[in-house]
C-alpha cells in the first residue's frame, strides 16, 4: 500500500503542475528513506523563511528605521522582537492547515465559510497589498534615488522583476530566485555594525525595556501600530499557506515546516532590529525624520553620520527589501484571486496559457502600484507608515477565521491547536485589536483637540 508521501501516490489523472510537484515530492521521499534530515529540511525550506523575510518589506524596514531615529535604542528594540515571536504562532498555524489540507487561505475560507466571506477575505487582501506593493516600489524608489537612478527606472526595475519570476513555470524555480533575495535582508545587519551602537545600550534596552518614549501619544501609537502591522499581517497567512500547498508539504514535513517558519523569524527578526538600531544615529543627532515626510531619504540622512559605506549598503537593503515583497505580496494577491475565483489554475507550477488568472494578477497588481507612486507629489512616508497600520486595523478578522480552521478537526483531525497554541493565539488577537483601537482613539481626540482651539 502507498503512504501519500511517497511518489508513487496517484489520485486520478495527473497534470503538469501534478507532474513537476510529483518531481519535487520524490526528491523529499528519497531524502527521508536515505535518512538524509539535513537534506529533508534544505528540499522543504522556502515558504516560512519567505513569509518572514518577506515581510521585511519596505514599509517593515522603514517603520523600525523611523522607530529608531525617533526614539532611539530602547522600548522598540525588545519590542520587535516580540512582534516576530507572535508572528511565528500566526504562521505556524498558517503553515500547519497549508500542509494538512493542501488548500490555500483563500481557498479554504471560500470552501468553509461560502462565496461571501471568501471574497470579502480576498477584496481586503487585495486593497491592503495594493497599498503595501505602493509602499515596496516606494522602497526600491528610495534607494535607487541614492545612486541617482531615476524614479521611472526603478519602478520598472520593480514590475520588471515580478514578471520575470513568472517566466519559470515552476513553483521551486520561483522559490529559490525569491530566497536567494531574501537573505540579502542580513545586510542591515552590517550597517548595524557600522553605526556602532553601545552594547550596553542594547543590553540595557532588552533586559529593562527603557528608556520608554516621550513625546506626542499619538505618534507612539502609530509607530507601535506600524511595528505590529510590519511583522502580523494578513497577506502572510495567503502566502505561507498557499505556498506550503504548492510546494506540497504534507502532514509528514509539518516539524519541518515549523523549523522553516523558526528560521525565517529568528533570521527576520535580527534583520529587523538592526535597521532600527542603524536609524538610531539619528535620535541621538537630534534629526528629525517626521518632517521628512514626502522624501523618506534615511540613506542621505545617515550619510553624514554612520560614514559613505554603511549608508550605500542601507540603500540596498531598502532595494533588497522591496524586491523581495513585490515578490511575495504580488504572489499572495495572484494565490488569493484566483484562489476564491474557483475552478482555475493557482499555481507557479503553471504557465501563463495554464493559470491566466493567477499570472495576471501576479504582475497587474505589481504594475498598478508602480503607476502609482510615479503620481508626482505622493507623501512616501505617510503611505510606508500608514501601510502598516492599514494591515494592524484589518489583521484581526483574518486572525479569527484562522482560529476557527485551525480548530476544525472534520479538515485539522489530530493536528488542531494545542491549549498554548490557542492561548497565545487569542492573545495577540486582542493585543493586535488594542493597538489598532488605541491609535485610532487616540488620533481622534487629538485632532478634536486641536479643533476645539
Amino acid at each position: 500500500m502507498l503512504d501519500r508521501d511517497s511518489p508513487g501516490f496517484a489520485g486520478g489523472n495527473f497534470t503538469h503542475e501534478d507532474r513537476d510537484r510529483s518531481l519535487d515530492r520524490t526528491r523529499v521521499f528519497n531524502a527521508r528513506r536515505s535518512g538524509s534530515r539535513g537534506m529533508v529540511t534544505w528540499l522543504l525550506l522556502g515558504p516560512g523563511v519567505l513569509a518572514m523575510l518577506g515581510e521585511n518589506d519596505g514599509p517593515s524596514m522603514l517603520s523600525y528605521a523611523f522607530s529608531g531615529a525617533t526614539y532611539g535604542i530602547g522600548f522598540f528594540l525588545p519590542f520587535i522582537a516580540v512582534t516576530f515571536a507572535a508572528a511565528y504562532v500566526v504562521q505556524e498555524m498558517s503553515m500547519r492547515l497549508g500542509a494538512v489540507t493542501h488548500r490555500g487561505y483563500g481557498e479554504l475560507i471560500f470552501q468553509r465559510f461560502g462565496r461571501f466571506w471568501g471574497w470579502v477575505s480576498a477584496g481586503d487582501l487585495f486593497v491592503t497589498n495594493l497599498i503595501t506593493l505602493i509602499t515596496e516600489v516606494i522602497a526600491i524608489r528610495i534607494g535607487m534615488a541614492f545612486f541617482d537612478i531615476s524614479a521611472p527606472i526603478a519602478v520598472a526595475f520593480a514590475v520588471g522583476l515580478v514578471v520575470l519570476s513568472a517566466c519559470g513555470s515552476r513553483y521551486s524555480r520561483w522559490e529559490r530566485l525569491a530566497m536567494g533575495l531574501a537573505l540579502f535582508n542580513l545586510v542591515f545587519l552590517v550597517v548595524a555594525v557600522l553605526a556602532r551602537p553601545s552594547p550596553q545600550a542594547l543590553g540595557h534596552a532588552f533586559l529593562t525595556w527603557t528608556p520608554l518614549p516621550k513625546g506626542s501619544a499619538s505618534v507612539f501609537l502609530l509607530v507601535l501600530a506600524s511595528n505590529i502591522g510590519a511583522t502580523v499581517t494578513p497577506w502572510m497567512l495567503f502566502f505561507q499557506q498557499s505556498a506550503s500547498a504548492d510546494k506540497g508539504l504534507t502532514p509528514r514535513d509539518i516539524p519541518q515546516g515549523r523549523l522553516d517558519t523558526l528560521i525565517g523569524t529568528l533570521l527576520a527578526a535580527v534583520a529587523g532590529c538592526a535597521a532600527l538600531v542603524a536609524a538610531a544615529p539619528l535620535f541621538t543627532h537630534h534629526v528629525d525624520m517626521s518632517q521628512n515626510l514626502s522624501g523618506t531619504g534615511f540613506p542621505q540622512a545617515l550619510l553624514p553620520l554612520i560614514g559613505r559605506p554603511a549608508a550605500i549598503l542601507f540603500a540596498l537593503g531598502l532595494m533588497e527589501a522591496g524586491a523581495v515583497a513585490m515578490l511575495t505580496i504580488s504572489a499572495s494577491t495572484a494565490y488569493a484571486v484566483s484562489e476564491v475565483a474557483g475552478g482555475v489554475g493557482h499555481s507557479f507550477n503553471q504557465s501563463i496559457r495554464e493559470a491566466p488568472l493567477f499570472h495576471v494578477a501576479n504582475i497587474g497588481v505589481a504594475a498598478m502600484a508602480g503607476a502609482i507612486v510615479l503620481i508626482p507629489g505622493t507623501p512616501l512616508m505617510a503611505i510606508a507608515l500608514n501601510a502598516n497600520l492599514l494591515a494592524t486595523v484589518l489583521m484581526p478578522p483574518a486572525l479569527v477565521f484562522l482560529l476557527i480552521l485551525a480548530n476544525d478537526r472534520e479538515i485539522m483531525g489530530s493536528n488542531v491547536n494545542s491549549r498554548t497554541t490557542n492561548f497565545l493565539g487569542i492573545l495577540i488577537t486582542a493585543l493586535v485589536t488594542a493597538a489598532g483601537s488605541a491609535y485610532a482613539v487616540v488620533a481622534f481626540l487629538e485632532t478634536f483637540q486641536s479643533k476645539g482651539h
